[in-house]
């Protein structure tokens, strides 16, 4: 792999939820001043922080973007993104079927917007590598939404 010589490369974790709730998926979109995909529509998640396990990350994260408490369902894929080299980062990305009780979302100051979405509207605003994943990986055919 090539690296930018100026920077040291760095590796990291994710997590992702996707929400179900009455057989919609929950999406957000980020504000113009999130550090990366700006004005992308994405469900929520973020990065692990050192010391934190896979689920409190995933909790957490959803509770920062969403307001929302969720409950775990199970692990659906995991997935290392390409990213473009001169980054020098490398991740890897755990995406969690979950579910909530609630339909009211609080929105932190990283996003702008949310929708509880069809499969439909899903696959039309979603990022085209976002939607990949999901077809590469069986999201809809695991999935019980309209």
């Amino acid at each position: 792999m090539r690296t930018n010589k100026k920077q040291k490369p760095t590796f990291g974790m994710y997590t992702k939820a996707l929400i179900v709730h009455h057989r919609k998926i929950l999406i957000i979109k980020r504000s113009n001043y999130a550090c990366r995909g700006e004005g992308e529509w994405d469900i929520p998640g973020g990065g692990l922080d050192f010391g934190e396990t896979i689920l409190d990350c995933l909790h957490r994260e959803t509770m920062e973007e969403t307001g929302l408490t969720i409950y775990v369902n199970r692990l659906l894929y995991a997935v290392t993104p390409i990213l473009p080299t001169k980054t020098n980062y490398g991740a890897v990305g755990f995406v969690y079927i979950c579910r909530t009780d609630f339909d009211e979302v609080t929105l932190s100051h990283e996003h702008t917007e949310y929708l509880w979405a069809t499969k439909t509207k899903l696959m039309e605003l979603i990022s085209k590598s976002a939607l990949d994943d999901y077809l590469n990986n069986g999201v809809f055919e695991a999935l019980d939404i309209d």
